[in-house]
């Protein structure tokens, strides 16, 4: 298979999975209960966590400069907004494209080498990395018992314990080939894991270390409130445990690398995690698509004013310093 057979795949197939996801997901609920759904939301919530969203990713804008700093590079904080912005909007049509977008626009704008850019968004990747299983490990502590009563209930005991231990064990005896193998693809997986530790590591080298911590802590925090503050939009989800809330968004984020932002996937990760606790299917696909749609709205206006704006904006920065 060529390159060009690769990434007409890449840029196809997310594409054909997230039509077919919303075909699924409106076959699961009609159009016009949707509507019905949409009509009756109270819409304060739904515009409260829109504006969390924002913050979250005005934030972003923020932390992405406590990066370029050390390397010599004063971003304008307008460059590093828009650039966010253009990010999220551009992954929306080629996965991943918008990372590269992001670092060429710093390229373009603020002369940082785009190897520099691209290297500061991997390195803030990782960091998201580390608190999305923080909060993955806060949910299975506070749903310990929820989810040990589920999981006994649909599944054999012995049965999980048995897959426990041969999935430990495959980790044990993959990591062992990594360390010990000189294969191509060994190399590469074993660059990638050091690759991961040392821009993990690398945060606490940095100068304004706690500030970027706490951006970070403030970004994902945002992210969990918009998902539970949105949630009261919806009449039928009142009374939704925290327990729901977060397994719901951890199901949902996931989701977001499936398809192209999350269409289509967003809304039944939602649904698949939120029946779990009993929810009702037209509810839970209703606020998933809330949800996503509200955040999406958001992007698109956005982004696309940061597409518009950043060589307008840079012109005029360029005339005052002439």
């Amino acid at each position: 298979m060529n390159k060009k057979t690769k990434n007409i795949i890449k840029i196809t197939l997310p594409l054909l999975l997230g039509v077919f996801l919303v075909w699924y997901s409106l076959s699961k609920v009609s159009i016009d209960e949707l509507l019905q759904y949409a009509k009756k939301a109270d819409y304060t919530w739904i515009f409260l966590g829109m504006f969390l969203g924002f913050l979250s990713h005005l934030s972003r804008a923020y932390r992405w400069r406590y990066q370029l700093e050390p390397m010599g590079y004063n971003v304008k904080f307008g460059n590093s907004i828009m650039a966010v912005f253009a990010t999220y909007l551009i992954n929306y049509t080629i996965p991943r494209a918008g990372e590269v977008a992001r670092a060429s626009i710093l390229t373009n704008y603020e002369d940082v080498p785009f190897e520099k850019a691209f290297g500061t968004i991997v390195a803030e990747r990782i960091a998201d990395l580390i608190v999305m299983f923080g909060i993955i490990g806060i949910t299975l502590f506070l749903q310990f018992d929820f989810i040990y009563g589920f999981l006994i209930e649909k599944f054999n005991p012995i049965k999980i314990l048995i897959a426990l231990l041969v999935f430990a064990l495959l980790i044990i005896f993959f990591f062992r080939f990594i360390k010990k193998s000189s294969s191509k693809i060994a190399l590469k997986i074993r660059a990638f894991v050091n690759g991961l530790i040392e821009g993990a590591l690398s945060i606490f080298k940095m100068k304004k270390k706690w500030a970027y911590i706490f951006h970070t802590l403030f970004i994902w925090s945002m992210y969990v409130l918009m998902f539970y503050i949105t949630s009261f939009s919806i009449a039928d989800l009142d009374g939704i445990s925290m327990g729901a809330i977060l397994i719901g968004f951890i199901s949902a984020s996931f989701s977001i690398a499936a398809t192209n932002g999350g269409i289509g996937s967003y809304p039944l990760a939602i649904y698949a995690a939120f029946s779990v606790f009993g929810i009702p299917e037209n509810p839970s696909i209703a606020f998933g698509w809330i949800m996503w749609a509200s955040q999406t709205l958001m992007i698109i206006i956005f982004g696309g004013i940061s597409l518009i704006y950043l060589p307008i904006y840079n012109r005029i920065k360029a005339s005052k310093s002439d």
